[in-house]
């Protein structure tokens, strides 16, 4: 639900996407105000913490909400596959170098997957892979009427899942989301498409695969009571704008809730602030809601031992963005956007220095 601008606005104007943006804000502090007569149990992990998950999400400028080519921030649709592999194998370099990530979420939609572009953009895929970054490859919804919480098209869905899991099924560094944000589902609906998922290919390991919290990924206290999703990771996103102010217990209590006694399944995979406006995410400033939201989160991803990947990392003209493109477009690098973003999230992940008093 990151829902952030394609362009620099400020605060007040900072929404999320259009469709139903009140109906997402309401859910989300409806969710934190049941979740806690609801807990769920976390018997069937897949491991013992999620820790081992360091990462951001690479987008199209466009949110990845797309009814043609995705293309990431920094990439062509015309580039072979040699050039995005080069290209992207500079990216997640830089991913590496500049913030210490080992682990990369990207976008697919049956039209890229199905597509002259598969084959370029598998290059992506590939360059991650090889140099031992964990992919998460999750499936975003189109724009327009379509961007509704639902699978656009089952007709065309099942046969890009055949195709990626085809591809990358042997690949252990390789997750599958079946789904981004399925909020246009009921918590049970969801549930019943994500065992149909599992059923279908079991042939993909269970700790393979990423069962998208419900809603807009906010809780995944349903997913983890389902035994059918046994052995799966669990994805929550979790963002500043769903409050106009919170204090800093208030968000820890806000995430905790939707975690439930899940943590050691969950990772994170979607979370993020302004990162060009210039807050300063390393001196306690409590007046402040999104430094008061990301000093708490990533000191409760540490308490849980959660992974977490930010949003995002790098996508074109967001001001969330936590990297930015430099140098030529054949060969890209990246700069951070603010220091004390990239120290928080450090933290999170389990190294660096806790936020000056």
């Amino acid at each position: 639900m990151r829902q952030t601008p394609t362009r620099a606005s400020s605060p007040a104007s900072r929404s999320p996407r259009p469709r139903a943006a009140l109906v997402a804000v309401a859910a989300a502090a409806v969710v934190g105000s049941t979740l806690a007569a609801a807990p769920a149990s976390a018997s069937a992990a897949p491991a013992t913490d999620t820790t081992q998950f360091r990462g951001v999400n690479w987008a199209d400028p466009r949110d990845n909400f797309a009814d043609d080519y995705l293309q990431l921030s920094g990439l062509s649709t015309s580039d072979t596959y040699r050039q995005t592999y080069a290209k992207a194998s500079r990216v997640i370099a830089a991913f590496r170098a500049n913030l210490g990530a080992n682990t990369v979420r990207l976008p697919i939609n049956p039209y890229t997957v199905d597509g002259a572009y598969w084959k370029s953009y598998r290059g992506v895929i590939d360059a991650a892979s090889d140099q031992g970054f964990k992919v998460i490859v999750s499936y975003w919804e189109g724009t327009g009427d379509r961007k509704d919480g639902y699978i656009d098209d089952e007709a065309t869905y099942w046969p890009m899942w055949n195709t990626v899991v085809k591809a990358y099924k042997n690949d252990k560094r390789v997750y599958f989301e079946p789904m981004n944000e399925p909020h246009g589902y009921t918590d049970t609906e969801w549930a019943d498409i994500a065992a149909k998922w599992l059923n279908t290919y079991p042939a993909v390991p269970r700790n393979r695969v990423f069962v998208s919290g419900a809603g807009y990924n906010d809780h995944v206290t349903s997913v983890c009571a389902d035994p059918r999703l046994k052995g799966t990771y669990l994805s929550l996103h979790h963002y500043g704008f769903w409050k106009s102010y919170a204090t800093y217990d208030e968000w820890v209590a806000d995430l905790k809730v939707r975690i439930g006694d899940c943590a050691n399944r969950t990772v994170a995979d979607e979370f993020g602030a302004p990162m060009t406006t210039g807050l300063n995410y390393n001196v306690k400033t409590p007046d402040d809601n999104y430094v008061n939201f990301i000093q708490a989160v990533t000191d409760t991803f540490r308490e849980l031992k959660m992974g977490s990947v930010y949003w995002p990392g790098l996508r074109t003209d967001d001001t969330y963005s936590l990297q930015k493109l430099v140098g030529p477009v054949d060969r890209p690098w990246l700069e951070t956007t603010n220091q004390s973003g990239a120290d928080r999230l450090a933290w999170g992940w389990g190294r660096g220095k806790p936020v000056k008093d």
